[in-house]
This record gives C-alpha cells, sequence and structure tokens, in this order.
C-alpha cells in the first residue's frame, strides 16, 4: 500500500498542474480529499472496533485501486478529482513512508491486539521499515515517465503507466489482506453498529485533539505541496523528485529499526519531542536552499529524524487508550488533526499563488513547534502501559 501512497504523493500533484490546475486550485481539490479522508477514517476506526478490522483492511485498498485505475484510463478532469477524493491522494508526499491510507488506525490496532506489550515500539517499527521498502519502490516507479514535453496531451499521457502500477500495488495490498486470519469482532450477530465517544479514554483523548490539530495545519500547510514545491520551485520533475524521494526512504529506514532503542534510552516521549522539534526547525533552511540539492539535503535529513518518530508516536497513542476504545481513539483523536490538514492547503494554496513560495512552509514549522512543545508537557510523565493513563 506504501507503493501505491508514494507514488501518488509524488505525481498526482505534477499532473494535475500540468493540466493546468493553479496552486489554489490544487489547494480546493487537497480540501476535498482531506475532508472525505478525515470523514472516512474516522469512521472506520470506530466501526473497527465493533466488526472487527480485516473486512477494511481488504476493502480500503480496493477502493484506492480502484481510484487508481480511473487515473489510468481517462484523462476526464471532474472524474480525475473525484477518484483523488475517494483514493484520498494528496495525503503526504512520496517520501512519508508509513502512510498507508485511512485504514492506518485500524492497522495499528490489528498490530497492536496481536503482540506482546514488550515487543510493540519494534512492531511499529518494522511496520515503518516494511514502508519506507514499498514507498522506495513507488518513488523509483516515477523514473518511467518520459521527460519530453511535446505538449499537454502528451505529457499527461506519460503517466498512464505509474497510475497503473499504483492499481496494482493497491490491489495486491487487498489481496494479501485476505490471507489475515486473527481479527477482533465484539458485536453481537443482531447488534446494531454505533458510533461511540470513547469514555474510558477521552482524557488521553482530549489531548490528542489540541497537539493533532496544531500539527495538522503544520502538514496540511505543507505535506501534499512537497513534489509541486520541488517541480516549481526548481524546475525538476517526477524523475529527480522521485529519486530524492527513493533515496530518503533508503536512508530512513535505519530510522524506523532504531526508533525502539532511542525509545528504551531516553523515553519515548523525549524521542518524539526531540525530533518534532528538529523538523519545525529544519522547514526553514529547506526553503531558503539555493539549489535543488541543497533543499534536497536538508528535506532528506529532516525525514531522517520524522522516521525515527513515526512509529514510536504510533506506538505511543495505541498504547496509552483504554483497550476496548484503540481504534475508536486513533480515529478521533485524529478527526481535527485531519480537518485541519484538510483546511490548510487552500490558504497554502493561496499563499503559494499570490504571496510567497516560502512562507507556507515557514508558517509550517511555527505550528509544528507549537506542537511540540503541547505534546511534551502534556505528556512528558506519561508512561504507556497496558492500561490507559486518565491524568
Amino acid at each position: 500500500m506504501s507503493t501505491n501512497r508514494a507514488l501518488a504523493g509524488i505525481v498526482v500533484a505534477i499532473y494535475f498542474t500540468i493540466d493546468g490546475l493553479s496552486a489554489l486550485q490544487l489547494g480546493l481539490v487537497f480540501l476535498a480529499v482531506g475532508i472525505f479522508s478525515a470523514l472516512f477514517s474516522s469512521s472506520i476506526g470506530m466501526i473497527s472496533d465493533q466488526i472487527g478490522r480485516k473486512i477494511f483492511m481488504i476493502a480500503v485498498p480496493g477502493l484506492t485501486a480502484a481510484a487508481s485505475l480511473v487515473f489510468f484510463l481517462t484523462h476526464n478532469l471532474a472524474l480525475l478529482i473525484l477518484a483523488a477524493i475517494v483514493g484520498t491522494f494528496g495525503r503526504g508526499a512520496g517520501a512519508g513512508a508509513g502512510a498507508v491510507g485511512p485504514y492506518q488506525t485500524v492497522e495499528s490496532a490489528l498490530a497492536l491486539e496481536n503482540s506482546k506489550f514488550e515487543f510493540r515500539n519494534n512492531i511499529f517499527g518494522r511496520l515503518g521499515f516494511a514502508s519506507s521498502i514499498g514507498a522506495t519502490i513507488g518513488s523509483l516507479m516515477t523514473l518511467t515517465i518520459s521527460t519530453d514535453k511535446t505538449g499537454k496531451a502528451s505529457q499527461l499521457g506519460y503517466y498512464h503507466f505509474v497510475f497503473f502500477i499504483a492499481f496494482l500495488a493497491a490491489l495486491g495490498a487487498s489481496l494479501v489482506a485476505l490471507l489475515l486470519k486473527k481479527d477482533v469482532k465484539k458485536r453481537k450477530k443482531n447488534e446494531k453498529v454505533k458510533f461511540k465517544f470513547p469514555v474510558k479514554s477521552k482524557g488521553l483523548m482530549y489531548k490528542l485533539w489540541i497537539t493533532n490539530s496544531l500539527n495538522g495545519v503544520a502538514v496540511g500547510m505543507f505535506g501534499p505541496f512537497v513534489s509541486y514545491w520541488f517541480f516549481k520551485r526548481y524546475g525538476v520533475g517526477p524523475h529527480s523528485i522521485g529519486i530524492l524521494f527513493a533515496v530518503i526512504n533508503v536512508v530512513t529506514i535505519v530510522g524506523t529499526l532504531s526508533a525502539a532503542n532511542l525509545a528504551k534510552k531516553i523515553g519515548l516521549v523525549n524521542v518524539v519531542t526531540m525530533v518534532r522539534a528538529a523538523q519545525s526547525v529544519l522547514l526553514i533552511p529547506m526553503v531558503l536552499a539555493p539549489s535543488f540539492m541543497i533543499s534536497g539535503g536538508i528535506y532528506l535529513l529532516r525525514m531522517m529524524v520524522q522516521r525515527i518518530g513515526l512509529p514510536l508516536r504510533q506506538s505511543f497513542v495505541t498504547s496509552m487508550a483504554d483497550e476496548s476504545e484503540r481504534s475508536t481513539v486513533m480515529a478521533m483523536s485524529n478527526f481535527p488533526n485531519q480537518i485541519m490538514m484538510a483546511a490548510a492547503p487552500t490558504f497554502s494554496g493561496y499563499l503559494f499563488e499570490y504571496l510567497s513560495e516560502e512562507v507556507p512552509f515557514e508558517i509550517a514549522g511555527v505550528f509544528q513547534m507549537a506542537n511540540t512543545v503541547a505534546f511534551y508537557l502534556f505528556f512528558k510523565n506519561a508512561n504507556p502501559t497496558e492500561k490507559v493513563i486518565q491524568t
């Protein structure tokens, strides 16, 4: 699934730009994508606590495969925008391995329920490792796109093959999920599915709402625009961007595997705080760099530290939530994050179009630093155990 997400993360924004969309119009597309993604992800997260995880591990990649197939089959802009929304294309860039899409809360809960507590940081690290491999493959697939610029129709046609690869990757994820055996089904035969607010974990969730909202603004300001920004700022195409993202995904594999050991030595919350702070600071020199090589190198460094914190944060949230409410907490706690991620690209697109190519990234850095401070203050005394901590 990460092969699909990485590939779409690189090419969709560039594809729409070649098709004539402005930065502001692209931001509006990402707004629609974000709203659908937020509603979809939250809904399946809550429902999966009652009817099980496996069905969503199969169905969501299948839906993404269908969206990829639309991009392969047609140039109709309205259909492409609809497919981008349904496939939630634009949620992160090709260097963001570990993002498998709206069912991530379900996948995390499934992994947690089938692992011993002492191994959870390692397991989430290895999931990140596998996603890095997939994202590397997806990034390298951009090398199949022709660099010929003989006209809009021809240029758009060169992207068809990679969308077919994206279709096969998502379809493969859906088929592999059929092999899952262990699942959780808590709903009785004739019991209705209910959207229930998590009561046992509500203290945790309120804090996550604040930290996730701040991070959502930061990620929404620049995340969907990374490949677009490299394309517009330095005039590089999907080949150069794909190679950069492939290198990032290979190099950052070490980060996902070393995350658990770092958490043991200096504490999970301390590690997440430090990497978030570094991420926010590195955005500034990245956008001020005079060349693609220097900017790409700084972005590589930023993604290295980001990849350390990603599996630890997933492990932290799932471990802190009450066992009966894990997917619900992850889904509902991420809802403000996704709403902010949905709203921010429109503002960011306006800034790109009418003000500056750097300002959206600088604003994102400020919000991510605010997220870092809030996360540390809320959770500095937290100790993830089998029981939820209500403080």
